[in-house]
């Protein structure tokens, strides 16, 4: 290749010398020919070169072509999902001046529990005997046990001292009976025996022998006189 255009220079440049040699043959064209073929001559030069070492010449390097990304349509019924934000900023809080809470009212404090109410006092009880029925050889006669307080009495004790240790007490009702020499001693018979808060309750008992000779000598309700005994 390089020797097919030196060639060609070569032919070239006789036809403009002699083109020029016809015309004038000055000294002037001759040094325009030797010029136009240092030019030619130095063209010549740089093609071949360039044929013959392609590999020195540095490649231009080109950007790689961006990538397509080929994005597929969601599937029919599918709901599309709105594009979230980037970066999300809490929202800035007002801060306001603190409130400090008014006390608590007097009234809204819970008063304290009171202890339970103690039991009232038991009042002292009374007792009043009777005869309530007579034959001709015994008698009936009853006690009736009062109680003046508000609160019952559930536990009592009456005692009866009949004159003679031979005379006996039976039917007995409204307590339990008990001897001791001439003494009979009568106690609750069970809850029912209780005297309630401003109530009585009776005892009746049948005493063998007359009224007249047979009478008790002494009663008492919880060590206190009872009251209905002939002096």
């Amino acid at each position: 290749m390089a020797i097919i255009i030196l060639d060609w220079l070569v032919a070239r440049a006789g036809s403009v010398a002699r083109t020029l040699g016809g015309r004038d043959g000055s000294r002037a064209g001759w040094v325009a020919v030797g010029a136009a073929l240092g030019v030619m001559a130095a063209t010549v030069v740089s093609v071949v070169l360039v044929l013959r070492a392609p590999e020195r010449l540095a490649p231009v390097a080109l950007d790689p072509p961006p990538d397509v990304t080929v994005v597929e349509p969601p599937p029919a019924g599918t709901p599309g999902r709105k594009a979230s934000p980037a970066s999300a900023r809490p929202a800035p809080t007002r801060s306001g001046p603190s409130r400090t809470p008014p006390p608590a009212s007097p009234s809204a404090t819970p008063a304290p529990s009171s202890a339970p109410a103690a039991p009232p006092t038991p009042a002292a009880l009374t007792a009043a005997f009777a005869v309530t029925d007579t034959a001709l050889l015994s008698y009936r006669a009853a006690v009736t046990i009062g109680n003046p307080g508000s609160g019952p009495v559930p536990g009592w004790t009456l005692v009866i001292t009949l004159p003679e240790e031979s005379l006996h007490v039976t039917a007995v009702e409204g307590a339990r009976a008990s001897r001791d020499g001439a003494n009979w001693t009568f106690v609750p018979d069970g809850p029912g025996g209780q005297v309630p808060g401003q109530g009585s309750l009776r005892v009746s008992f049948r005493v063998s022998g007359s009224s007249v000779s047979s009478l008790p000598t002494a009663c008492t309700i919880d060590g206190a006189t009872c009251t209905g005994l002939s002096d």
